[in-house]
């Protein structure tokens, strides 16, 4: 039991350090590149590519939340087991600090780099849009719901096995590409820690919101898929196997 756990944890620290990475990553150091700048529409991307490949590298070992909102979620869902809630949170919120500090690393190694957001989120004048509290708010909590809707609507009995990564990472990048000028996007409150701890000031002060909106978001949608799905038994995984038919 305890090496299934150690086992559990590395996946869900390692998909979270790899979104972080790569998501963040995309942003802080190619969005803006000179002449090959991938734009905001390349970061979007950038983070449903990490969801994508990471729930089909490890989401069969920890079932491939890479964020506290979707462990949160599916436990209202019926969906993730007790025991594993605190814990996949705890190593997600780490995993995302040390993907921040290694590009943080990687990114002030280039001559006159400012690190500026560092990919933060923000709202207000911390807004890539400038855009007001309660619309981030709203947007975060609408984006969140939908992203746990799709999570666990293409897990659920009846839904082709095997393939929930590619919609689920396909919903990603379109809540990137609607929610980047709003919030940054966040909808997963360790990808909204790491970079803010490292951007600091302001952008650590508006933390709260980041965590709050999505876990809300997430938790309706729980709840809601909870009575609107069949009644399962407690399933952990994103990347769901063929199950045997009686």
């Amino acid at each position: 039991m305890q090496n299934d756990m150690t086992r559990r944890l590395l996946a869900e620290f390692f998909g979270t350090f790899w979104l972080t990475f790569g998501g963040c990553g995309a942003a802080v150091i190619a969005a803006g590149y000179p002449a090959l700048g991938i734009g905001f529409i390349g970061v979007a991307f950038a983070f449903g590519l990490t969801v994508l490949t990471m729930a089909y590298a490890v989401g069969h070992i920890s079932g491939g939340h890479f964020n506290p909102a979707v462990t949160v979620g599916l436990w209202f869902a019926g969906r993730c087991a007790n025991k594993h809630v605190l814990p996949y949170i705890v190593v997600q919120v780490i995993g995302a600090i040390v993907a921040a500090a290694v590009l943080y690393f990687i990114a002030s190694g280039k001559p006159g780099w400012v690190p500026g957001g560092f990919a933060s989120n923000g709202y207000g004048d911390l807004s890539p849009g400038h855009y007001s509290l309660a619309a981030c708010f709203v947007t975060e909590v609408l984006a969140t719901f939908f992203f746990l809707f799709i999570i666990i609507g293409t897990t659920s009995k009846g839904a082709a096995t095997g393939f929930a990564g590619i919609p689920i990472g396909l919903a990603l990048t379109l809540i990137h590409l609607v929610t980047i000028p709003i919030t940054n996007t966040s909808v997963n409150p360790a990808r909204s820690t790491g970079p803010a701890l490292f951007a600091g000031g302001e952008y650590i002060s508006q933390l709260w919101l980041f965590w709050l909106a999505p876990l809300i978001g997430a938790a309706i949608a729980g709840v809601l898929c909870k009575s609107l799905y069949e009644s399962e038994n407690i399933v952990d995984t994103i990347v769901v196997e063929e199950r045997r038919v009686s």
